[in-house]
């Protein structure tokens, strides 16, 4: 984790603004500060006082490498195996203002892998937020599936934000209580 590392943005980059989720584009040349990276992507300050994310595939616009998706395993993993690679994932993603992953911070409500009878796998993930004004949903739902998306036998995906039951704090793992000075 590279935190509090100051950089210059190497070619022009688009960020989503938190917690809005809007985007914009930092022009290259523009000086981030670097407040978080987790999971392949990164929280960075603008020189304006603007939070945003910059996500994987755009890590070398700040210096760093873009994270590969997850290799492939051997075909035909059995259903077991992949659910576990899903929840594996899952736990790569990471609110952009929080430095803990979305399974410890208790935001994933279900997770089922389901055989094809034409082959494959379908996942299905439904995800909440930290509060329900959050405008990262999308970018935290595009996350998800693109690292979803590489497991093996995974042909298919159903992503879903709920909002219902609200989260809270008890929801969280006693791991992610005591990283936050909760316990």
């Amino acid at each position: 984790m590279a935190e509090n590392e100051t950089v210059s943005l190497s070619r022009d980059c688009k960020v989503s603004i938190i917690p809005s989720g809007d985007t914009m584009i930092l022009a290259a040349g523009n000086q981030v500060r670097i407040t978080q990276s987790l999971g392949g992507s990164y929280t960075v300050m603008t020189g304006t006082g603007h939070l945003v994310r910059i996500d994987n595939n755009d890590a070398d616009a700040i210096g760093k490498e873009v994270t590969p998706p997850p290799a492939s395993s051997a075909d035909g993993a059995v259903e077991s195996s992949i659910e576990r690679m899903v929840w594996d994932q899952l736990k790569t993603c990471y609110d952009p203002e929080i430095p803990v992953n979305i399974v410890d911070l208790g935001l994933v409500y279900h997770c089922e892998v389901t055989q094809l009878p034409e082959g494959g796998n379908r996942v299905d993930v439904r995800f909440t937020l930290t509060a329900p004004g959050c405008g990262m949903g999308d970018v935290l739902k595009r996350d998800i599936e693109g690292k979803i998306a590489h497991l093996p036998d995974v042909t298919q995906s159903n992503i879903e934000v709920v909002l219902n039951p609200p989260w809270n704090q008890g929801l969280m793992s006693p791991a992610a209580q005591l990283q936050l000075g909760l316990m």
